[in-house]
C-alpha cells in the first residue's frame, strides 16, 4: 500500500489497479514512467497554457530563487517580481485600476474574494450583507467557501454544515438569480459568483446574454459580481486574456490561477475593482484586511507567472487558443452523430466536452483513450474534457478526435 493520497480520488481503486505515473512533459506530450507517450488533452488540470517543457520558466525560478526564493508581503513587505507581476495583472484586468491580490491557487482565490466580499460590506456599514450564490453545476474549489458555492453535490456530500449564509441558482437561467435576491432581500446579499464558462461541472458555454443579464441583476441590487475564471483566465478563452473581457463584463472581482504560471508553480491571484478596492487603500481609514497567505506573493512563483505571461505575449498564444476554439469545434462535432455521444460542447475557447448518454460510459471511454495514446478525464456527469495546451496542432486535434472515435467505438 502507497503513502500517497489522491486528491479526488477513489483510494481502494487506485490500490487496486495501480497509479498512472506521469514522469514527464514536453509541448503537448507526457510519458509515462514506462516511457509511452500519450497526447496530453487537458493540459493537466486546465493549467498548461504555453505547453509543458518549457525551460524558460525552470530557468525564471531557478535564477529567481538564487536570488530571493521568498518573503512575506504581511503589512509593507514586498519584493520585485512580485510588485512587477501586480503591476502587469491590474494592466491587463478587465477593470481599469484593478488592484491584485496574490494567493497560491484557484480556491484561495476564490476564498479570497468570498471574504473581501463580506469585510466591503462591513466596512461600507451594511453587515447583513453576507450571503454568497453560486449555481448549480458549478465548480469554485474545494475550500470551505468554495466548496459551499459549488453545485456539484458530490462534492458537498458528507461534510456537514459548511459555509452559512449561501444559496444556489440556476447554472442558465438569469430570472431565478433575480428571484432568489428578492426572496433572501437585496439588503442580505454580498456577492454572486459565476464562471463564465463552467468548467469542471462540464464544460458548459453560458447562453446567449446569460452573463450580461446576471451582472445587470447584480447592479440593480447593488450586489458584488466575481467572475471565476481560474479556468478561462490568462488565454484560454481565445482572443482575449480573460473571458470577462470576450463577454464585455465588468466584474468586480476575478479570481485566477492555473493558466496564471501554467502550472509550473502554485499560484493565483484575484484582481479587485476599484470601487471594491479603494475603501481599504483609504490612507486615512485605518482599515486592515485580515487575510492572506504564507505563499501570498511568492517570489519565485511570481518571477515564473512574468516568464509565463511573457511567453504568452510573445508567441501571440492567445490568438492560438483562439484558433483551437474553430479547430477543436470542427474535430469534435462529428462525433455528436456517434450513438454514445448526446452532445459536443464547444466553441467558446480552447475547451470543448462530448457529452455521453449513459454516465457509467465515461470511465470505460476514458481508460480506452488513455490505452490508444490520449490522456484526459470525465467531467462533470458523463463527459469526457478537452482543454489542451495552446501550441498544440490542428493535426493533433485530429488524432484526438479520431482515437475518441475509437474508444467510443469500443465501448458500445
Amino acid at each position: 500500500m502507497g503513502a500517497l493520497w489522491h486528491p479526488f480520488s477513489d483510494m481502494g481503486a487506485v490500490e487496486k489497479n495501480g497509479e498512472f505515473v506521469i514522469a514527464r512533459g514536453e509541448g503537448v506530450h507526457v510519458w509515462d514512467a514506462s516511457g509511452k507517450q500519450y497526447l496530453d488533452a487537458t493540459a493537466g488540470l486546465w493549467f498548461a497554457n504555453v505547453g509543458h517543457g518549457r525551460k524558460e520558466l525552470a530557468q525564471a525560478a531557478a535564477d529567481q530563487a538564487q536570488t530571493l526564493a521568498a518573503y512575506s508581503t504581511f503589512g509593507d513587505y514586498a519584493n520585485p517580481p512580485v510588485i512587477e507581476l501586480a503591476e502587469r495583472l491590474a494592466g491587463i484586468a478587465p477593470v481599469p485600476g484593478s488592484k491584485t491580490f496574490l494567493t497560491s491557487g484557484g480556491s484561495d482565490s476564490v476564498e479570497t474574494a468570498a471574504k473581501i466580499a463580506r469585510r466591503y460590506w462591513f466596512e461600507q456599514g451594511q453587515e447583513s450583507k453576507r450571503y454568497i450564490i453560486g449555481r448549480s453545476k458549478a465548480y469554485h474549489g474545494m475550500h470551505y467557501a468554495g466548496t459551499s458555492l459549488g453545485g456539484i453535490q458530490g462534492n458537498i456530500e458528507g461534510y456537514g454544515t459548511l459555509v452559512e449564509d449561501q444559496a444556489h441558482v440556476a447554472w442558465d437561467d438569469a430570472e431565478d438569480l433575480r428571484a432568489t435576491i428578492e426572496r433572501l432581500g437585496p439588503e442580505n446579499v454580498a456577492a454572486f459568483f459565476a464562471e463564465p464558462v463552467m468548467g469542471a461541472g462540464g464544460v458548459y458555454p453560458p447562453p446567449e446574454d446569460y452573463l450580461m443579464a446576471v451582472r445587470k441583476i447584480c447592479t440593480e441590487h447593488d450586489i458584488l459580481f466575481v467572475a471565476d475564471e481560474v479556468v478561462t483566465g490568462y488565454g484560454r478563452i481565445g482572443g482575449a486574456w480573460f473571458a470577462s473581457a470576450k463577454f464585455g463584463l465588468e466584474p468586480d472581482f476575478v479570481t485566477t490561477a492555473k493558466g496564471l504560471t501554467s502550472g509550473y508553480i502554485p499560484m493565483g491571484a484575484v484582481l479587485v475593482a476599484p470601487r471594491v478596492a479603494e475603501p481599504f487603500f483609504d490612507q486615512d481609514a485605518g482599515r486592515w484586511l485580515r487575510h492572506g497567505y504564507t505563499y501570498s506573493g511568492h517570489a519565485v512563483a511570481a518571477a515564473v507567472a512574468n516568464a509565463n505571461l511573457d511567453i504568452l505575449e510573445q508567441e501571440n498564444l492567445l490568438d492560438e487558443a483562439a484558433r483551437l476554439e474553430g479547430s477543436l469545434a470542427s474535430a469534435l462535432s462529428p462525433l455528436a452523430d456517434h450513438d454514445l455521444v448526446s452532445e459536443v460542447r464547444c466553441g467558446t475557447g480552447a475547451v470543448a466536452a462530448v457529452q455521453l448518454h449513459e454516465v457509467a460510459k465515461a470511465a470505460p471511454v476514458v481508460a480506452k483513450m488513455r490505452e490508444l495514446g490520449v490522456a484526459t478525464r470525465a467531467v462533470g456527469a458523463g463527459g469526457v474534457q478537452f482543454s489542451p495546451a495552446f501550441v498544440m496542432t490542428d493535426d493533433e486535434v485530429g488524432q484526438l478526435a479520431d482515437i475518441t472515435r475509437q474508444a467510443l467505438d469500443a465501448a458500445l
